[in-house]
């Protein structure tokens, strides 16, 4: 059961870079929810932004790997590098470098509830096209985009959504 919600908030590191916090209870363990974050076809059902996994021959996502990952937005096909500097310990951290910059963290903690799970996004972007592009990311954002996203994670980990 989900329990104690946050709102997606804003906050400003400097001008040029924007962060994206939000949270949720999820029913599951540390490991059930981890396995989510670094499932690339899970992956693509919760991510804030559809996206392509071009070359990932894997199950899970690990640190060190390199992915590139193809999606839309402002109606532009885009492509980014994925670095993933860590995937386990109730820990996601990845950076996604394209024409902005996007820097993932994803952390949970179990709890008598489940597991906390806090996603934090934070976005750049440089020259013209960059800072456009930031800023039609930081719109899907401010519009509750990462905050459905850690929902759906949490849904998917309900007990009738594991049944089926």
């Amino acid at each position: 059961m989900r329990k104690g919600r946050e709102g997606a908030g804003r906050e400003t590191k400097g001008a040029w870079m924007s962060t994206w916090t939000t949270q949720t209870i999820c029913n599951g363990t540390p490991e059930d929810v981890l396995e989510l974050l670094t499932e690339p076809g899970a992956i693509a059902r919760w991510s804030p932004v559809p996206f392509t996994v071009v070359d990932a021959d894997r199950a899970r996502l690990s640190a060190g790997d390199r992915v590139r990952v193809r999606g839309e937005l402002a109606g532009r096909g885009l492509e980014f590098l994925v670095d993933v500097a860590k995937a386990d310990d109730g820990h996601l951290a990845l950076t996604a470098v394209g024409p902005i910059r996007i820097d993932v963290d994803y952390r949970v903690v179990g709890d008598a509830r489940g597991s906390s799970l806090r996603a934090r996004i934070g976005v750049a972007g440089s020259g013209l096209f960059g800072r456009v592009l930031a800023g039609a990311t930081d719109a899907l954002l401010a519009a509750g985009a990462l905050r459905m996203a850690v929902d759906r994670i949490a849904e998917e980990l309900e007990p009738a959504a594991l049944a089926a």
